[in-house]
């Protein structure tokens, strides 16, 4: 299937880039908001004149890696640095649905707007994302079909948004078992492996950021959880578990708090593990700890410290690729 303005959309696509010295692969890990650092990453790289050919994510890291392989990062950046948070309270769409507390139809076409209806194996560029399968944990690697939906199905967070049924079997967010996929990339056949791990500080600061807090939050929080969950409450209202997040308990942990920071945890622990088996050529690690799960209204902050991270590194970058291993 092509894009649904087939001749508009592919003007924007790039050609397909040669690798500077053999096939330079681009590695997006998981880390929800955080991952607008991606964008950063990608225009930095640019600017250096690095051109990946082949591109992997997990999570959001599928996302915008989806964003650039079709073409369309620019205005896909342009809308995620637009974002407040009551847009992103609206294009999520808080629900009580089955299996998370997110459908995700709003926020997918959303996406299908910006970035078309490509299909994976039409890209200009190689391109792959990562998701779990939920009932065997075995980790899928989505190489054709609609681009879309193997999106939709990367980022389908445990406990938020629901999971995606693809070929007889539930799929969820590739973060849980892979992510930042490296053998991904290796399998596709990038020669030199960049990658982005936007995991490497975050245990602990999203969860001491509110330890002495209550649960109950005020409807003018600053904070993007806290707005969310009055948003949530003021939709479950007088329901049972409306009642139940609306109680007033001592200082600890909010519901969210504590999922935010499980998932921080389980992340760093796995994303330490993979990589210490299969390390990229490579490793950026923006500096995004100051960043909520869900605080994609923050956007600038990230694309910038994306960029920051990539020009720390550059000569290293440089250097490597003018003297790569096996190249």
């Amino acid at each position: 299937m092509t894009s649904r303005n087939s001749n508009q959309e592919a003007g924007h696509c790039p050609q397909r880039p040669e690798a500077m010295r053999g096939k330079i692969g681009l590695v997006l890990g998981s880390g929800a908001a955080r991952g607008f650092a991606h964008i950063g990453v990608i225009r930095a790289l640019h600017e250096a004149g690095i051109e990946p050919a082949i591109i992997c994510g997990s999570s959001i890291g599928a996302l915008v890696g989806a964003a650039y392989s079709c073409g369309r990062l620019d205005p896909f950046e342009e809308w995620v640095r637009s974002l407040e948070w009551l847009d992103i309270v609206r294009v999520l769409d808080p629900t009580l649905a089955a299996g998370g507390f997110i459908e995700g139809e709003s926020l997918m076409r959303a996406l299908g707007d910006l970035l078309g209806e490509y299909r994976i194996e039409q890209l200009p560029r190689t391109y792959a994302a990562v998701a779990t399968a939920l009932r065997s944990g075995q980790e899928i690697w989505l190489k054709e079909g609609s681009l879309l939906d193997a999106v939709r199905a990367s980022i389908a967070l445990p406990g938020l948004f629901t999971p995606v049924r693809a070929d007889g079997q539930w799929l969820t967010d590739g973060g849980l078992v892979n992510p930042v996929p490296v053998s991904l990339g290796r399998a596709l056949g990038a020669d030199y492996i960049i990658a982005v791990n936007l995991n490497g500080d975050i245990v602990g600061r999203h969860l001491s950021k509110y330890e002495a807090i209550s649960e109950a939050r005020k409807p003018d929080s600053n904070d993007l959880w806290g707005k969310f969950m009055v948003h949530l409450r003021e939709g479950l209202g007088e329901s049972s578990l409306g009642r139940l997040m609306s109680r007033r308990q001592a200082p600890s942990p909010g519901l969210f708090d504590v999922i935010a920071s499980s998932i921080n945890v389980m992340q760093d622990r796995i994303t330490r593990s993979r990589l210490a088996g299969d390390p990229p050529d490579l490793l950026i690690n923006p500096r995004l700890a100051h960043i909520g799960l869900l605080e994609f209204d923050r956007a600038d902050e990230a694309i910038e410290e994306g960029q920051r991270a990539v020009r720390r590194l550059l000569p290293a970058l440089l250097e490597t690729l003018d003297h790569p291993h096996g190249v």
